[in-house]
C-alpha cells in the first residue's frame, strides 16, 4: 500500500471511493433516503473536483488502485476520510489515520478535528478522538446524524 498526495485526475478515482464508502459501509448505519441524500449518484462531478482540489487530501493505493483518501487541513479539521466500502478491514483507515497525524505533527497541530459518521465514530474512538458535539445536519432536505469529535495532541502522538 502506498500513501501519496493528491494529484490533479484523482477526482473521480475519489468520487468512487467515497460512493463506495457511504453506498456499501455507512448504509448499515443510515436510511436509503439518507445514503441518498449524503451520496447521490448525480452529484456535481465539477464542484466535486474543485472541492478535491481545494482539499488535497492524502490518497492511498494498492496495486495501482485508489482505494481510500484523508485530508487535514491547517486548521487540524479533517473534512474528508473515507475507505472504500470494498476495501475495508485492510489496515487503509489506520495508515490514513497514520499519515494524517504525520501531518498534523509537521504542521505543528495541537487537536485534531472531524465531523464523523455514526458508523466511522468507533474508528476515530480507537485512535483516540472524543466526542465533542452530536450533530444534525441536513442534505438535500434529509437529516443525517454526525458527531463532532477531537483529538488533543502532544509531542510525538500518532
Amino acid at each position: 500500500m502506498k500513501i501519496r498526495r493528491f494529484q490533479v485526475g484523482d477526482e473521480t478515482s475519489l468520487f468512487r471511493v467515497y460512493f463506495s464508502a457511504v453506498h456499501l459501509v455507512a448504509s448499515r448505519d443510515y436510511s436509503a433516503q439518507q445514503v441518498q441524500a449524503w451520496a447521490p449518484a448525480d452529484l456535481d462531478m465539477d464542484l466535486w473536483g474543485a472541492r478535491m482540489r481545494e482539499i488535497r487530501p492524502f490518497v492511498a493505493e494498492m496495486d495501482g488502485e485508489v482505494v481510500g483518501y484523508a485530508d487535514v487541513q491547517l486548521d487540524g479539521y479533517m473534512d474528508h476520510f473515507f475507505v472504500s466500502g470494498t476495501h475495508g478491514r485492510q489496515g487503509i483507515g489506520r495508515r490514513l489515520m497514520q499519515r494524517i497525524h504525520e501531518e498534523a505533527m509537521s504542521l505543528g497541530l495541537t487537536e485534531l478535528t472531524s465531523d464523523v459518521s455514526k458508523t466511522a465514530e468507533p474508528f476515530f474512538i480507537l485512535h483516540g478522538f472524543e466526542v465533542v458535539e452530536r450533530r444534525f445536519p441536513v442534505r438535500r432536505g434529509v437529516t443525517l446524524q454526525n458527531a463532532l469529535m477531537r483529538k488533543r495532541l502532544a509531542l510525538g502522538d500518532g
